[in-house]
């Protein structure tokens, strides 16, 4: 299915700030850059934000190419809350996920942590 996100087996938040302008190409060259991983050969998702805080991109691969789904909130809705620390890749799970999309920090230290 087009864009089915929940077909991914992992979630990668590339921090740090990342050019918005970037295509399908652009992201995966960072991917292979940043992860060392071919973005063709797995099932996961990829967090992209740019520096206002107020936009997303997610590259996911499916069986024949590659999905790039955007989100930009609309104005005065809010930021997210992104990692900046350029050198870092996160994974999280679905409900860091969850958390990131609602506006929350990936890290709650006060929800109960899953089994």
């Amino acid at each position: 299915m087009l864009g089915d996100i929940t077909a991914a087996t992992d979630i990668y938040i590339i921090c740090g700030y990342t050019d918005m302008r970037k295509s399908i190409d652009g992201l995966c060259a960072i991917i292979r850059d940043q992860l060392h991983f071919e973005p063709e050969h797995t099932t996961a998702l990829y967090l992209f934000c740019g520096r206002r805080n107020d936009r997303i991109k997610a590259l996911l691969h499916e069986n024949d190419g590659f999905v790039l789904l955007y989100k930009r909130l609309d104005h005065n809705t809010g930021k997210y809350r992104w990692p900046r620390n350029r050198d870092e890749v996160k994974t999280i799970t679905w409900r860091q996920f969850d958390w990131l999309m609602s506006g929350l920090e990936i890290e709650q230290p006060k929800a109960i942590k899953s089994a």
